[in-house]
């Protein structure tokens, strides 16, 4: 997904050029929406990411504890 460092300027281009607000702003603005943010260890695991890597507080879960939290809430979405 790096793309030899160009991965991150290209997505921030598309962003950009689709008037998108930039991710550092969306997970700002979830937390002041005390949104649970959960990560996807099997997603993780394929990318070779590791928690010190992501956020703090946040939740990992694969797919089947994410669907069934998914199930009681309100809004979900799943990237």
């Amino acid at each position: 997904m790096n793309y030899a460092g160009f991965g991150p300027k290209m997505i921030k281009d598309v962003m950009k050029k689709h008037n998108a607000i930039p991710l550092p702003n969306l997970i700002e603005m979830a937390q002041e929406q005390d949104v649970k943010l959960v990560a996807c260890t099997m997603t993780m695991d394929l990318l070779g990411l590791q928690k010190e890597e992501l956020l703090n507080d946040i939740d990992y879960a694969g797919v089947a504890a994410y669907l069934g939290d998914a199930q009681d809430g309100n809004v979900n979405l799943f990237i």
